[in-house]
Parts: C-alpha cells; sequence; structure tokens
C-alpha cells in the first residue's frame, strides 16, 4: 500500500515537473540561434528541445543500423549473432516439441510416429543420445529390428548411452534365442551398472543355464551388496551353486578342490541333503568317518531323508546286521514319529531277522500312510513270520500299485527326477526342487522287482519271493517297462542300499 502510494506521487511529481518546464518553454521570449554552413537558424526553446530529440533518435537509428548490418555480414560468415540464436531458439523449440511429440506417441503405441517425431527432434536439437533412445523403442514397437539393431549401435558410441546400448543389445538377442552372445552382453552391462537389478538377474539366469557356477556365484554375491536379495535366500542359492560347482571340479578330477567347496556348500546350508550326502561321502574317501557321521547327523536333525541313511551306512560298511542297528541308533533316537526314521527302523530290523519288532517299529503306516515302501516292508515281515504265501501276495500286489514315495518334485512344473539337480530338467528353472510324495496314480510301478531286494536277502527261499512277485504283477496286470525318462522311475529305497548286509 505504501509502495503504491509513494509511485502515485513520483509519478504525478514527474507530471508535474514537465509541464512546468514545457509551459516556461512556451512563454520564454528568447531565441537559440543556431549556425550551420555559414547560416544562422533562429529558434525557440520549445524548438529547440525537440530538435534535439530528433537528432538523439535519428542518431540512434543510425547506429542500429550499422550493427544490423555489422551482424548480418557475421551471420553470412557463420558467426554467432543475435540473428542466429534468433533462429537457434525456433529450432529448438521446435526440436523440443518434436521430441514431447515422439515420447507422447511411445505412450499411446504409435511407434512409427515416435520415430519420425524423434528423427525430427535430432534434426533441429543435434542431441542423439536422447533421440536414439525413441527411435530404438519405437522401431522396437513397430518390429523394425534393423532400425533397433543400429540405433542401438549408435547408443554405444556415447558413454552416457552406452549401458542402454548394451541393455538393448542383449535384451534383442535374448528375444532372437541367441543366449551365447546375450551372456556377452549381460556381463558388459554388468560391467557398466554394477547394482541393475534386472541385469543382476538376466546374467544370473544366463550363467546358470550354462552351468557357470563360479561366474553365477560372483554374481549373486552383487546381488546380495546391491540389497536385491535377502542374506538367507543368498546364503540357500550360493550353496546350491557351491554343490553343483563340487560336482562339476569333481568330475574334471580336481577331488581337493571339489572336497573344498563341497563343504562350503554344506556349511552354508546344511539342510541341503545332496551337499550333506557328498560332503560327508568325500570325508569317508578322505579317512575322517566321524566328521561324515557329524555331517549326516546335522542334516539328519532337519529332515530324514533315505539318502542320509545310504551315506551313513557307508561310513561303516562291513559292519554286522546288529552292529549297523546299535550304530544307527543315533538316527533313529531323532524324529522318532517321521515315516522315514520308522521305515529306517523296520528294515534294520528285518536285516537283523526281528520280524516282530519290525512290525513294531513300522506300526500303522502300511495301513495309513500305504506306499510301495512300506507295503513291501510288510510282505517281508509276514514272509519271515512265516506267513501263508497269499498274504505275502496280497502285500505285494498292493505294493505294485502304490505310491512309489517321495521324490525330486519341481515346485514350478511338477516334474519328477530321480536325483537331485540344480536346475529342474523340463522348466531349467533353478533351486526349485523339493522331496515331496508322489502322488498315488493308478500305473503299475517301474522297477518293481527290484523293491524287494531286502526280501530276497533276509529269506532263504529267494525263489519262492521271486515267483510270489511275479504273481502280484500278474494279478495287477502287468509291470509297465522301465521307462528312460527320470520322471517315471522310482528312486534307489534303503532296502537296495542294505541288500549286500542283508544277505549276511
Amino acid at each position: 500500500m505504501v509502495w503504491s502510494l509513494f509511485k502515485i506521487v513520483i509519478f504525478m511529481a514527474t507530471v508535474a515537473g514537465l509541464a512546468f518546464g514545457l509551459i516556461h518553454l512556451l512563454e520564454s521570449e528568447e531565441m537559440v540561434l543556431i549556425t550551420v554552413a555559414g547560416r544562422e537558424y533562429a529558434l525557440t526553446p520549445l524548438v529547440t528541445v525537440i530538435a534535439a530529440l530528433v537528432l538523439l533518435a535519428a542518431v540512434w537509428l543510425l547506429f542500429r543500423l550499422a550493427g544490423l548490418l555489422v551482424a548480418a555480414l557475421r551471420f553470412l560468415n557463420g558467426d554467432e549473432t543475435a540473428i542466429s540464436r534468433y533462429f537457434n531458439r525456433r529450432g529448438e523449440q521446435k526440436g523440443y516439441q518434436a521430441l514431447a511429440d515422439g515420447m507422447l506417441a511411445l505412450a499411446s503405441g504409435e511407434g512409427r510416429l515416435a520415430v519420425r517425431k524423434a528423427q525430427r527432434a535430432e534434426h533441429y536439437l543435434k542431441r542423439p543420445d536422447i533421440t536414439n533412445l525413441i527411435v530404438a523403442q519405437g522401431a522396437e514397437m513397430v518390429g523394425d529390428h534393423t532400425l533397433t539393431t543400429n540405433t542401438m549401435k549408435a547408443l554405444l558410441q556415447d558413454d552416457r548411452t552406452r549401458f542402454v546400448g548394451v541393455r538393448g543389445l542383449m535384451k534383442q538377442k535374448l528375444e532372437a534365442g541367441d543366449s551365447e552372445t546375450a551372456l556377452k552382453l549381460a556381463e558388459k552391462a554388468l560391467a557398466l551398472r554394477p547394482q541393475h537389478k534386472e541385469v543382476q538377474d538376466t546374467l544370473f539366469q544366463l550363467q546358470v543355464q550354462y552351468e557357470d557356477w563360479r561366474g553365477a556365484r560372483q554374481t549373486l554375491i552383487a546381488k546380495l551388496k546391491s540389497g536385491h536379495l535377502p542374506r538367507d535366500v543368498h546364503r540357500r542359492r550360493d550353496a546350491v551353486l557351491a554343490l553343483a560347482q563340487a560336482r562339476d571340479t569333481l568330475a574334471s578330477g580336481q577331488v581337493a578342490e571339489a572336497r573344498q567347496i563341497a563343504e562350503d556348500a554344506n556349511r552354508l546350508s546344511p539342510d541341503l541333503v545332496p551337499a550333506a550326502v557328498m560332503a560327508a561321502r568325500m570325508a569317508i574317501d578322505e579317512g575322517k568317518p566321524r566328521v561324515a557321521a557329524h555331517v549326516i547327523r546335522k542334516a539328519w536333525d532337519v529332515a530324514p531323508h533315505p539318502d542320509l541313511v545310504a551315506a551313513f551306512a557307508a561310513v561303516a560298511p562291513d559292519e554286522t546286521p546288529a552292529e549297523r542297528l546299535k550304530r544307527f541308533h543315533v538316527l533313529l533316537a531323532r524324529h522318532p514319529g517321521h515315516a522315514e526314521t520308522r521305515l529306517l527302523d523296520a528294515e534294520m530290523k528285518i536285516a537283523a531277522k526281528d520280524f516282530a519288532a519290525a512290525r513294531t517299529a513300522l506300526g500303522d503306516l502300511a495301513e495309513t500312510a500305504p506306499g510301495a515302501r512300506s507295503l513291501t516292508i510288510m510282505a517281508a515281515i509276514e514272509r519271515g513270520q512265516g506267513s501263508e504265501d497269499q498274504l505275502v501276495r496280497a502285500w505285494l500286489a498292493k505294493a505294485v500299485t502304490a505310491s512309489r514315495g517321495p521324490h525330486w518334485i519341481c515346485g514350478n512344473c511338477g516334474h519328477i527326477h530321480t536325483n537331485w539337480r540344480p536346475l529342474c530338467s523340463n522348466c531349467d528353472s533353478f533351486d526349485t526342487l523339493s522331496w515331496q510324495e508322489i502322488p498315488q496314480s493308478d500305473a503299475a510301478l517301474t522297477r518293481t522287482t527290484q523293491m524287494l531286494p531286502l526280501i530276497v536277502g533276509a529269506l532263504e527261499d529267494q525263489r519262492k519271493v521271486t515267483d510270489a512277485t511275479m504273481d502280484a504283477e500278474d494279478a495287477e496286470g502287468g509291470i509297465v517297462n522301465e521307462a528312460s525318462d527320470d520322471s517315471t522311475s522310482t528312486p534307489e529305497t534303503v532296502p537296495e542300499r542294505v541288500d549286500a548286509q542283508a544277505r549276511n
């Protein structure tokens, strides 16, 4: 308010001053004599002031015209001038408008229009680092692979856009199925942006696909450091990778290094059964049975598994059934109600020919959770206690079509594997295999004759048992031929693994 009042006062004072001066000039009777080229001009004060103002305006206009002429000559010479800056500003406005139109075209799915607008923007702006991005995305949108590839290669020339170009070429190679080239591009992209999550995931998948376990472990560390992977998940996946690396290292004959890597895998994830088994067996080969037994007991504490039983049996392969039963007590005392523990206890006592104790150990497992293994054990118990052949055949007939028991099953696609592996053989997903029960089917079991080695070894009348098995197969419509795919095969059972000892 005060400032507005002050401006009004200043304006009125200025107008009053000008009016006073003008009146003074009009009322003045004095003359001003101006001599030009020998001629005198008598001017009134008012005319003199007006003439001076006109002269100043003429001089100003003359200087402006001279400056315009000089600027035009410099413009024609290519120098930067106000004229060039004016046209540049107009070009930038057109370029940014075309750039905005191109981005809007991308958002609306008009790829060809986006390419045209980006090329127009490049004509005005000379900013390939920006316009090439729109051209590449627009060309990819309309399926112009040649233009996309050329534009991505152009992006490689600029440090600011090199990562974008490498990543774009990587994705293009993946879509084309050239995973080998995509792997190399992913490695370059990760070197440019070590914390980029998408590149980390892509590189990890490709390294696993090509069984580059060592490289995949390094990528996993990068994911952990960048905060894209929880520490517990990292330990589990690193253990799986270490186990796969140990297997390949052992296959190449580097036993010492394979042993160290297997121990690392078991340390990272004690519940990873294949890692515990490998570490234990390598400790046995090295002459360290106590270490092997400790590894197996630690894994057994997490969850019982038949592969752990086989490895524990290999610690002392020449012991008698009674000695083995005593040594296995450390496992049987843990998880006493677990199905695997009860089956193992029954098998151990059958091997020792204590069939009554085997029946007690098995309990009602054959009725509550009938499976091929539990039913086969019941057949062995009945035969060992002298039951009629008809009863033995009945148990064997049930075993033929019963559930095959737990297998390694892919949690992603449901594919069944005989042995554990880091990648699913069907969908190539990583670390998705888990030990699960296979749903019972109407199909006959494969390799049924291999279900009964314990019975055959524990009983003297081997021929009668074999005949009983064949009769059971005939009663059920026969046994299907063994399939070559691991999804239809039956894993090695505990009775198979203790067959040699049972015959003793």
